[in-house]
């Protein structure tokens, strides 16, 4: 937990978006977790990493959470320059190290969008006096209505007003950096990224947090859901998307639409790229053959190509420079 992220460099002309991640002593790993793995297996399957991220603090150095994990940060600078930045809580809404409201404004003048994740969510209402249109983790709202009399509760796992969004936190946590990295990445990179953690739904802002008994979908929509679990579950021998909309009783252009809508791809790229993720992960994970690769991910010829085209690098040469990585 305390080594540095290192992607700092990318090739000259890609762009790259910086996340300051600010933890306070007893700060809670399954939040910090939820913003970091889906940062880097997002830089894992894209083909050039296109987040980097620094943990800070108010004080900087060590830094041990509640279950004992220790991260070394960096002290929050006064001129950051940060695209986004999550303020992990710990149990203790009253913590110092969770009075941010001045560093919350140096971060959003500077054109940073600053997410607060449960007691740091809590903590900026109660400081800010601002209790309309904000969210927090439900267990928190006792803390808000005892402090301030009432406290209308936001039971959705994010609000968003302008720079700041007060989020829920825990586990929802994966559905909020989901949300952010989908703006700069594809649709079925996002998607890889949820396969790999296991997070069946993602969640929308808007969604409610789980004791509310709301259904939630994948995409938000229900035979946008039933589409893409068709691809997923046919990766080795791809569905014709003409099959697929019949088998939906949809037309193409409305399958088009509703990829357009909520993903920003057509059906075709999407498939193709949801193939080719699940490509590159066995080729960094197993040890099957090229190949076979290839073929159990539906490309029976031209794998190499294709894999090049989207990664910018043969997974023959991929492979050898993984073997060459020292450990």
């Amino acid at each position: 937990m305390g080594e540095k992220n290192k992607l700092r460099l990318v090739s000259e002309g890609i762009r790259q978006w910086q996340f300051d991640i600010i933890v306070a002593n007893g700060f809670v790993l399954t939040e910090l977790a939820g913003v970091i793995d889906v940062i880097r297996l997002a830089n894992r399957v894209c083909p050039t990493p296109p987040f980097a991220w620094t943990y800070r603090s108010l004080s900087g150095g060590m830094i041990e959470g509640s279950s004992g994990a220790i991260v070394s940060t960096e002290r929050i600078i006064s001129q950051p320059n940060a695209d986004y930045v999550f303020v992990i809580g710990n149990a203790d809404p009253d913590c110092a190290d969770l009075a941010l409201g001045r560093k919350v404004s140096d971060y959003t003048y500077r054109g940073a969008q600053v997410f607060l994740l449960a007691e740091a969510a809590s903590r900026y209402i109660h400081d800010n006096g601002e209790l309309d249109s904000h969210t927090t983790h439900w267990e928190n709202s006792a803390f808000l209505r005892e402090r301030t009399g009432a406290f209308d509760a936001n039971f959705s796992i994010a609000t968003e007003n302008g720079p700041v969004v007060t989020c829920a936190g825990m586990g929802a946590t994966v559905d909020v950096t989901l949300e952010v990295i989908g703006r700069h990445i594809s649709g079925a990179a996002r998607m890889t990224v949820a396969d790999i953690l296991l997070h069946e739904k993602i969640r929308d802002f808007g969604s409610q947090q789980p004791f509310s008994g709301i259904k939630t979908t994948t995409t938000g929509d229900d035979k946008l859901d039933q589409c893409i679990k068709i691809m997923q579950t046919n990766v080795e021998d791809p569905v014709p998307i003409n099959e697929i909309v019949a088998a939906l009783g949809l037309s193409n252009r409305s399958l088009e639409r509703k990829f357009k809508t909520y993903l920003g791809a057509t059906p075709n790229t999407f498939y193709r790229e949801m193939r080719l993720a699940k490509a590159n992960n066995l080729l960094l994970n197993t040890t099957m053959s090229v190949r076979e690769i290839g073929l159990a991910c539906g490309f029976p010829n031209g794998f190499s190509a294709v894999y090049k085209s989207f990664y910018g690098i043969t997974p023959f040469v991929l492979r050898r420079q993984r073997r060459s990585l020292p450990g």
